[in-house]
């Protein structure tokens, strides 16, 4: 009987592997040089996981007797590891574009935030929206990402700030989960900011409470699946005490730590993050050079933001510092009403421009330091045998034009796999070849 698998990518102009030792993670001199195989293919079993990387030719005899679902000639274009964003809000109703023009005018984030703009006026829309609206907005925000190469993005709750609106965003996170091809791993944000009419110590003892005790038995049900648990540690926001105490019950019910933390003033949340083993913070404009290193240490991942620094105009995270000191370095979008961007090729520019980071380390943090950020580093972020199949094929020979092109991605991008299949294809690029 001839052996059946779902995808055969042949013969590949470049074929860019990240890594092919099983690392969890790449740092320091292993994110600034990746594996590139030129003139290879790729099989991707029916199981949806990748049964052999190699030469054309050493792949053509090894599965000369094979039958395949799909056969894709990639003469000519490049093929990566489908992105992994690790950082983003994507359920939410009522957009803040006329929040826009008034940063554009000077207002701070937290001027505008204190006016009863920002976050509280996302979550009065949230609220008011029902689960089904919020679900189609939810749906057509992945697409999107999925078109731009994403195969794989954090999703947080966090417009809701109380338990019925958080549940409701996270069924809702759920319900994409299940019925959507794209990879999902979700977080509960309910410490995204103090509830209008509460400090934030009842805040805090009401997640903990209430909230954290209902998701636990959600679990144990089957009915929500939540991944990691998330806290804005900031000044007038959750204080260092809070998001310790936050951050500690939600890991007794088994949650990953991966919170927000050092973005607006240093708060030392890179040690406390560092201390309760968080796998990952995000932001860390105003991290501490003793928070760089306690975070290298504990091998938790620094989610930087290039998107958010360049639209608040805040300074720039210390990606270079952070590379030099050996720090997990991944990236995220942050798409959300503030920062609205669905493209990691664009957030990695970003990066590679303002934060000074490589197009090697800023692929490296796209891919497997995003999905390490996430605890799915040995499912994805790689090409490697055993992993998920999840590809994006550019219509290009060199690889380093996913980020050269600046917003170009629309027109690169030939096809985006998750798990073999092909989820998008991209008619246009068939009859362009990239100037």
């Amino acid at each position: 009987v001839r052996e059946r698998h779902r995808l055969l990518l042949e013969n590949a102009q470049q074929l860019v592997l990240v890594c092919g030792r099983g690392e969890r993670y790449l740092r320091r001199d292993d994110a600034a040089s990746l594996g590139v195989l030129r003139g290879a293919s790729l099989v991707v079993g029916l199981d949806g996981c990748i049964k052999a990387v190699g030469q054309a030719d050493v792949i053509r005899n090894q599965f000369s007797d094979a039958t395949f679902e799909r056969i894709i000639d990639c003469s000519g274009k490049c093929v990566l590891p489908g992105l992994v964003d690790a950082h983003t809000h994507p359920v939410w109703a009522g957009d803040r574009v006329h929040e826009f023009a008034m940063k554009l005018a000077g207002a701070s984030y937290m001027e505008i935030h204190q006016a009863g703009g920002g976050i509280h006026f996302t979550v009065e829309h949230t609220r008011k929206a029902t689960e089904e609206e919020l679900f189609n907005t939810f749906k057509h925000r992945l697409e999107r990402m999925l078109r731009a190469g994403s195969t794989l993005v954090e999703c947080k709750s966090g417009y809701g700030l109380n338990l019925e609106t958080e549940l409701k965003m996270l069924r809702v996170i759920e319900r994409a989960k299940q019925s959507m091809d794209i990879g999902i791993s979700s977080t509960y944000c309910g410490a995204h900011s103090v509830p209008k009419g509460k400090t934030a110590t009842e805040a805090t003892d009401d997640i903990i409470n209430n909230h954290l005790p209902k998701l636990k038995e959600l679990k144990l049900s089957g009915e929500i699946h939540v991944n990691n648990i998330d806290v804005f540690c900031e000044k007038g926001v959750f204080d260092l005490e809070s998001t310790r105490r936050i951050l500690q019950a939600g890991k007794e019910i088994g949650l990953q730590i991966n919170f927000h933390g050092d973005e607006l003033h240093p708060m030392k949340s890179a040690e406390l993050g560092a201390e309760l083993g968080a796998r990952a913070i995000s932001h860390l404009e105003e991290v501490s050079d003793e928070g760089i290193v306690a975070m290298a240490r504990a091998k938790c991942a620094a989610v930087l933001l290039p998107t958010t620094a360049y639209m608040l105009r805040l300074k720039q995270p210390q990606a270079r510092k952070m590379l030099e000191e050996g720090v997990i370095v991944a990236l995220g979008s942050d798409f959300n009403p503030n920062a609205y961007c669905f493209s990691m090729p664009m957030v990695m520019h970003l990066a590679c421009v303002n934060m000074k980071m490589t197009m090697n380390e800023a692929l490296a943090a796209a891919t497997i330091n995003a999905a390490y950020a996430l605890g799915k580093s040995d499912t994805h972020g790689s090409l490697e045998i055993g992993k998920q199949g999840d590809l994006v094929i550019i219509n290009s020979s060199r690889w380093e034009h996913l980020i050269y092109q600046f917003g170009g991605h629309e027109a690169l991008i030939n096809y985006v796999i998750v798990k073999g299949k092909v989820i998008y294809q991209n008619e246009k690029c068939e009859t362009m070849s990239s100037y």
